[in-house]
């Protein structure tokens, strides 16, 4: 009787069982998944590329949920997402991406850049010749008295001696047209050079008598031991950042967020601080405790000046308030276009004065000391960015690596190749083998391509700028960048750069080094996520990650890649907050 009763019992059990899980998959099917959590901010209507495979893949609809991705699909699957208070964004058949990323850039400078006087050469300025140098700054100066009395100096920024008519730098003498009394301090594009009056020079106590320093070279004038006003490397860096160390906090203030609205307008939602200061990584710490940050800003201090703060502060791979000390930079040689990288072979046509073997020279002569440097950077977990422009440089990086990372294991260290310019194939295997990680400098083939082609490096080894597609073809991954200031901080540049390589007359520079739009965009978004430890939170549209999006007037994967340049930022956006809109 037992036996029969829980033999009813458990027919009854399974009945109700089978039916509640009926009914269960009924409420389950005619329920909207997440129909009681509705999204603030439904995105639809245009060409949406989420950046998640190997090939292009489009969604029509993005929901975000407080500022996180919470759903990318069809339209008809976003419906489930709409509430009362949900706001819809129609792209009008423009672009969605991810935000860019800032793989390698200085933004505090690029801040200045956009204070100071525009002495770039065309498209992107007016100075080209030596006259109109002087007479854009002699015009800022008249237009910025209040800045000139505080700093206590005339500023200018980006001028290129190889875009002057006259094909040479200004001189100290040339600049005390724009004044005698003041002080005045150009810096060249490449921000490896720049050039102080009279007056400068005599304030920061450059003499005949002064001896180079060491990683630089004080240019003097024909036949004599005097400053000519130009200054290389180190002589330039010594005497610039005690200047700048004396700006105050809200000059410091203003110079940061000319420079993240800068990056804001070119689509940019997290930037780099790829060479900072105490006082500059400070500024930016200071404003994203008061919430001022509009963007994520990666500091990276230098390691041989600031190894003391970096101690004090540590890294980390997470933002408080958008702000992280994410890294220490390190510099090992200047740049190709100045004839301060260090290079394996000579430069082509070596400037008056150099040697038929003229290599350029190292920031740092003993290999052990840059091992050391290393080591340190091991030791602490501090992932390490480090500036080479010539091959010799790469080698001696690659090297140092080599033997740390053999006596300390390898860790996921992603230590980064910054530029990596004349990077040759067998580099690249050795970075592949040891995992560092190349950043390369695209936009130097139109910028400075000609320049290479025919002056610095000679055709040969100036078509291989940046092998990016010889990366590729190791199944490497790899981000672009701008270094702004050195160039304005255009994701659109960067795009037609690698993807074209055509130089200022039309040459393309390296034919089998460009690589595919969809590749080139890798580089700005998924790719460079990685390359900071971002890649589960940045870098392409998935459910979790950042609500960070830039919006595209036209789809980069759908227009004729020589218009590519001529792309339009409609609009930023940084946590489901617009950050800029074109106007």
């Amino acid at each position: 009787m037992l036996a029969q009763n829980l033999r009813t019992r458990s027919k009854v059990f399974s009945a109700i069982a089978t039916s509640f899980s009926a009914l269960q998959a009924i409420v389950i099917a005619i329920t909207p998944a997440h129909a009681t959590e509705p999204a603030d901010t439904i995105y639809r209507g245009g060409e949406i590329i989420t950046m998640e495979s190997d090939e292009p893949q489009y969604v029509q609809a993005v929901a975000v949920k407080d500022g996180l991705i919470a759903f990318v699909g069809t339209e008809d699957e976003a419906e489930a997402y709409i509430g009362s208070q949900t706001k819809q964004v129609d792209l009008e058949g423009h672009t969605l991406l991810p935000g860019f990323i800032d793989a390698h850039g200085h933004v505090w400078n690029t801040g200045f850049q956009a204070l100071a006087a525009n002495l770039l050469p065309p498209p992107d300025g007016e100075a080209h010749d030596i006259a109109s140098v002087i007479q854009i700054t002699k015009d800022w100066a008249d237009s910025n008295k209040a800045s000139i009395d505080k700093v206590g100096y005339i500023v200018g920024f980006g001028y290129d001696d190889a875009q002057l008519a006259e094909n040479r730098h200004p001189t100290a003498d040339d600049l005390d047209k724009i004044s005698a009394d003041i002080p005045v301090i150009l810096l060249h594009q490449s921000t490896h050079l720049g050039v102080m009056n009279n007056k400068a020079l005599e304030m920061v106590g450059y003499t005949a008598a002064t001896q180079d320093p060491l990683g630089g070279v004080i240019q003097r004038k024909k036949g004599s031991q005097e400053p000519n006003g130009v200054l290389e490397e180190m002589a330039l860096f010594n005497p610039l950042f005690a200047i700048m160390a004396q700006l105050d906090q809200d000059a410091n203030t203003k110079i940061a967020i000319a420079g993240m609205n800068a990056y804001a307008a070119h689509g940019f939602t997290t930037a780099q601080e790829g060479r900072a200061t105490k006082a500059v990584s400070e500024t930016w710490r200071s404003l994203a405790e008061s919430g001022e940050l509009i963007l994520d800003v990666d500091i990276y201090p230098d390691i041989r000046g600031d190894a003391d703060y970096l101690r004090e502060v540590g890294t980390t791979h997470d933002y408080e308030n958008g702000f992280r000390v994410a890294g220490a930079k390190l510099s090992l040689d200047g740049a190709i276009q100045n004839f301060t990288a260090w290079l394996s072979e000579p430069y082509k046509k070596p400037l008056p004065g150099q040697s038929s073997d003229y290599a350029g020279y190292p920031a740092i002569e003993d290999n052990s000391e840059v091992e050391s440097i290393v080591e340190l950077a091991y030791q602490n977990d501090w992932q390490l960015l480090v500036h080479t422009n010539g091959d010799r440089t790469s080698d001696q990086l690659i090297e140092a690596v080599r033997k740390v990372r053999g006596d300390m294991g390898d860790a996921d260290r992603r230590t980064v190749m910054v530029h990596a310019q004349t990077v040759r194939e067998d580099q690249l295997d050795s970075m592949k083998e040891l995992e560092i990680f190349p950043s390369f400098f695209a936009m130097h083939t139109y910028y400075w391509g000609d320049l290479h082609r025919e002056v610095t490096l000679g055709k040969e080894r100036a078509y291989r700028i940046s092998p990016a597609q010889s990366a590729l073809q190791r199944g490497m991954m790899f981000s672009q960048h701008h270094d702004a200031p050195v160039a304005l901080p255009s994701a659109m540049a960067i795009l037609s750069a690698a993807v074209n390589r055509t130089s200022r007359t039309g040459d393309v520079i390296g034919p089998d080094q460009r690589i595919s739009a969809y590749d080139a965009l890798r580089a700005l978004t998924i790719w460079a996520a990685y390359q900071g430890y971002q890649e589960n939170l940045k870098g392409s549209l998935k459910p979790g990650k950042l609500a960070d999006f830039v919006v595209l007037d036209q789809n980069p994967l759908k227009v004729d890649p020589a218009s590519l340049r001529d792309i339009k930022v409609l609009e930023t956006i940084k946590n489901d907050k617009s950050i800029f809109t074109a106007k």
